[in-house]
């Protein structure tokens, strides 16, 4: 009976000790040593992706001025900071079971995420929009009327195009492809007028093509998606830190600078510049930044 008391007390006290730890903030933990853990994508390029072996990219850079702040917040000399690579599927459990403390990659922030993570200030704002050889007239999505507009098959720019046909009478031909690279294949090919799909997506098909010039982006967003980094639900000095430095960052035009860095100067690993300018809506989002988004 004294035998089975103390297995009881031993895993009661495995338990408590556990939970103690859970509860610890990622400020706490730091302080007393532990690394700050940074989650990053393989291949979403230019915000977070593997280059030589190294996770590099625009929110990538982000989090790492992120961990300087929490370097000297936590008021550590040599902080340890540790990568672990995500995928789609999996990156909001990472972050939600506390395998990693931010989440640098090109995650929207919505309503259905928020039930289980935080998010920070947007660093981007992707929608869709549309692609067009670089000699076209098209401007504008009224432009394409009775055209041939293909988007791929399964996504939100290709529904809201469905919508928009319907709602302003455009009568186009709305094609489907079973892929971006088949979609923009087509219009090369010239057996479509224009693709619709996020902007960042279109702007890095172009960038990585045979030629890159001979495509551009028009048009005013159809859709609207925030990417944010994720972080651990309830931490509230750790996000306070966290949205301060974002601020900060945008306040500063520091975020400007590396927003050139990966949008319009050539990066790896085609040493093509994606030729992506600051968007109309990232530049009024950025003189009230905000964590507070609808949806």
């Amino acid at each position: 009976m004294r035998n089975i008391l103390w297995r009881a007390s031993a895993c009661l006290g495995l338990i408590v000790t556990a939970a103690a730890a859970h509860a610890d903030g990622v400020l706490d933990r730091v302080a007393k040593g532990a690394p700050l853990v940074i989650a990053h994508r393989e291949a979403s390029i230019p915000f977070s992706y593997v280059h030589q072996g190294k996770p590099i990219g625009y929110a990538l850079d982000l989090c790492l001025r992120i961990a300087e702040q929490v370097r000297r917040q936590a008021g550590v000399k040599d902080m340890p900071v540790q990568f672990v690579q995500v995928t789609p599927a999996n990156r909001v459990d990472v972050v939600k079971t506390g395998k990693a403390d931010l989440e640098c990659g090109s995650t929207t922030n919505n309503a259905a995420r928020r039930q289980d993570v935080d998010f920070t200030v947007a660093h981007f704002i992707t929608g869709a929009r549309i692609l067009v050889p670089a000699g076209s007239k098209v401007e504008r999505l009224e432009d394409l009327e009775q055209k041939k507009v293909v988007s791929t098959k399964g996504t939100t720019p290709l529904a809201a195009l469905e919508q928009a046909n319907r709602a302003r009478y455009l009568r186009m031909n709305i094609l489907t492809a079973p892929d971006h690279d088949a979609a923009f294949a087509m219009v090369q090919k010239g057996e479509a007028d224009a693709f619709v799909m996020d902007d960042v997506l279109l702007a890095g098909l172009s960038a990585n093509s045979a030629d890159p010039k001979a495509m551009k982006i028009v048009g005013r967003f159809l859709t609207t998606e925030p990417l944010a980094i994720m972080l651990p639900k309830g931490d509230e000095a750790f996000k306070k830190l966290v949205d301060t430095e974002m601020r900060r960052l945008i306040s500063s035009g520091e975020i400007h600078a590396l927003y050139d860095k990966w949008f319009l100067k050539p990066i790896a690993p085609a040493q093509h510049s994606l030729n992506l300018p600051v968007s109309y809506l990232l530049k009024d989002f950025w003189k009230y930044p905000t964590d507070q988004l609808p949806g």
